[in-house]
């Protein structure tokens, strides 16, 4: 029998997918977290074979509980099921050391498969989501870059960011300057929006 937890903010969708896996004769569902920052405490107590994310949760965010999980539990297979994958979001999930990453709409019994062949050490990765990351690339963003519009997206003063990330503020502002360029972005928002639609952010 293989364990699962699955994380998911959406219940409806969360409960319909623990429902259908439940299904399966091999499969259990034996938590279920509805933010990101439930899922390390669930695993602790239960410690589930399989976690199965939602990358976009409140708390952190699936790609981030990942990282997380890799290092306090990394026994523990992770498999990222959204509903659309951004190119930004396959890569990052590869460097999280993910099993899995699979969209919502496949149906069940693929999720199932993918499931036990994460089981059997293999990783599975949409390949739908593998064309479009090739196609659309990876970030242009540095990770100093991505770090300065990360802190920015949720405003501030450039004074601010560089006080929060302990940085000069021509430093902040040669950062923002380039990802703003980079993305072909207006302005600093702009360029946190397409980041992160791009999920690069």
């Amino acid at each position: 029998m293989i364990t699962l937890l699955v994380a998911d903010d959406q219940t409806m969708v969360r409960e319909a997918l623990a429902a259908l896996l439940g299904l399966e004769t091999d499969l259990e569902v034996i938590e279920q977290c509805a933010r990101g920052d439930e899922v390390l405490p669930a695993v602790r107590g239960r410690q589930p074979d399989v976690a199965l994310l939602d990358v976009d949760m409140p708390g952190l965010d699936g790609l981030e509980v990942a990282v997380a999980l890799r290092t306090e539990f990394p026994q523990i297979k992770v498999i990222i099921v959204t509903t659309y994958g951004r190119p930004g979001w396959v890569k990052r999930a590869m460097d999280a050391g993910i099993g899995g990453f699979m969209v919502k709409d496949a149906p069940v019994e693929h999720l199932a498969d993918g499931i036990r062949r994460v089981m059997a050490g293999l990783q599975v990765i949409d390949p739908e989501l593998v064309v479009e990351s090739t196609v659309r690339g990876l970030s242009p963003l540095t990770e100093r870059e991505t770090d300065v519009l990360r802190a920015a997206a949720d405003g501030g003063s450039v004074e601010e960011l560089a006080s929060a990330l302990f940085l000069s503020t021509g430093t902040v502002r040669n950062r923002l300057s380039a990802a703003i360029g980079k993305t072909d972005a207006r302005n600093r928002a702009d360029a946190a929006r397409i980041a992160r639609g791009n999920g690069w952010l």
